[in-house]
């Protein structure tokens, strides 16, 4: 095992901006070979390489106090132990407070809150031993796999995950035969390793679905390798009889599909990738494409720059930038850069890919008062839109829609229909779509200000420009129709017709 556990080994250093890089120190490691004993050495990597996927570089390099204090308590020949499992864990601590105060350091730290409380706390050093113990009995108890509930920050993997969703758990006890279940966790095991966490989350409720199905229906059913191509087809016999239809029914039934193939190849059971046929699936439903009217944007946007400042310029920066929202809440500070005198802008996709795109004078001075605001409330964040009671990670999907539905329902914001707003966020990225096309910018233009990698959705954007034109042109049109035909007098049968068909007297 090498010694030294270099920073830049770390997830979090690949993360980091330039910034955050040059305050790292002239030694940016950990050395592992001040600690008694390889057991203890891999201990100590497995939970720096964790913390790696949780916190910042530079949270990483102030926790490096922490490690060399505790090289130091371990030099002492009775805390010389092959492992932190050798002890108990309150033993650990009580010895740890002892050296601590042996050696003049306090135990507590005395805290002035935001809002002018004051509090007592444990020391730093204390509450991160606290914590490197607990990781490590969690990792000893039992294999993370062999649980039915797996949490998702023990599992010795790097996941596909969209940072503003916090998904702490996959959890396995809704499949309720125990022999299919653990079929299914090394299939999703083996997913996990190349697939977005979205998509395994749905591959588990389709096999939840599932497992239902054959407890109530076939319950002699105790593994995979006994369904057969019968009790699919009685499968989508039920489905299409107790289901409203939509594109849940087949999403469910493609990660079905993938999941019970991949059990196939797993434990050997050929006949699981041949049970499904490609007229199984129900064609895929287009969804309605639907945008913001100026008048809606209007109003809506009239209150939200009255929230939170931070929250107001996260959704006005969404609608100028035209991304999804997780693009635009997880943009980073370093976002900004010029090309030739123009402003350009770097976007992390976490759904699919990085990409860079100009834009305006105006909207470059916005992100820099969100960045500036940003660096002073979160200087270790990388996000502009850090959360705040966990600046390491982008605020979540979850409280910014609680937020701005606050709003609407508190200023009773309603649409022209009269409805209450949503939170559609990703209409105002199709308003943005539309207004390009109206500006008859090209597809391939389009494309990449949206962040595609094709011009396919492009004709969606298009489609909504014509009929808003229609829409909004329609009473003009009617009124230019009834002058025009009012004076088709005399100008042949063929027009006299045309009247008469459309009630002119």
């Amino acid at each position: 095992m090498n010694e030294r556990l270099e920073y830049q080994q770390l997830e979090c250093y690949k993360l980091a901006n330039d910034m955050q890089k040059e305050k790292l120190n002239r030694e940016p490691y950990f050395d592992l070979g001040k600690l008694p004993g390889k057991q203890l050495q891999t201990e100590f990597a497995e939970y720096i390489y964790y913390r790696g996927t949780q916190v910042s570089i530079l949270t990483i390099k102030a926790e490096r106090q922490h490690f060399n204090s505790l090289c130091e308590f371990f030099k002492k020949p009775s805390h010389q132990k092959n492992s932190l499992l050798d002890k108990e864990k309150d033993i650990w601590i009580k010895q740890l407070k002892l050296w601590m105060m042996q050696n003049g350091r306090a135990l507590t730290k005395h805290k002035v809150t935001s809002i002018q409380t004051e509090s007592v706390e444990k020391a730093a050093l204390i509450r991160y031993f606290e914590n490197l113990l607990e990781f490590t009995l969690d990792r000893s108890e039992t294999n993370e796999l062999a649980k039915d509930i797996w949490y998702l920050e023990r599992l010795p993997l790097i996941l596909r995950t969209n940072p503003i969703v916090n998904h702490k758990t996959l959890n396995f006890r809704g499949i309720r035969q125990p022999d299919i279940r653990e079929e299914v966790k090394k299939a999703i095991y083996h997913h996990l390793k190349t697939e977005a966490l979205g998509s395994i989350k749905r591959e588990l409720s389709a096999m939840n679905k599932f497992s239902k199905y054959l407890d109530e229906k076939h319950s002699k059913i105790s593994t995979c390798e006994e369904i057969d191509r019968e009790i699919i087809e009685q499968f989508l016999i039920n489905i299409k009889v107790e289901s409203n239809g939509g594109n849940g029914i087949r999403d469910d039934l493609l990660k079905l599909r993938n999941v019970l193939e991949t059990i196939g190849k797993i434990y050997d059971f050929p006949h699981l990738t041949k049970l499904f046929l490609k007229s199984d699936f129900p064609p895929e439903r287009k969804a309605e494409f639907k945008s913001y009217s100026d008048s809606e944007l209007k109003r809506l946007n009239a209150q939200i720059v009255k929230m939170e400042e931070q929250i107001a310029r996260a959704m006005i920066i969404h609608q100028m930038l035209g991304t999804r929202i997780s693009d635009t809440l997880t943009l980073r500070k370093d976002c900004l850069y010029k090309h030739d005198r123009q402003d350009m802008i770097i976007i992390y996709q976490p759904k699919t890919r990085r990409y860079e795109k100009p834009i305006s004078r105006e909207l470059a001075q916005l992100i820099g008062k969100a960045v500036s605001y940003a660096n002073e409330h979160y200087p270790e964040s990388i996000y502009i839109f850090a959360a705040e009671n966990k600046p390491e990670k982008p605020i979540s999907y979850r409280t910014l829609q609680d937020k701005v539905l606050r709003m609407i329902y508190e200023k009773d914001i309603r649409d022209d229909n009269g409805n209450l707003f949503g939170f559609g966020t990703h209409m105002f990225r199709h308003c943005y779509g539309v207004k390009l096309t109206e500006l008859h910018v090209d597809d391939w233009t389009i494309a990449k200000l949206l962040g595609h990698k094709g011009v396919r959705s492009v004709q969606y954007y298009r489609k909504m420009s014509n009929q808003r034109l229609a829409d909004e042109t329609r009473e003009v049109r009617n009124l230019m129709s009834q002058i025009i035909l009012a004076n088709l007098d005399g100008w042949g049968e063929e027009y006299e017709q045309i009247r008469q068909d459309v009630g002119i007297e």
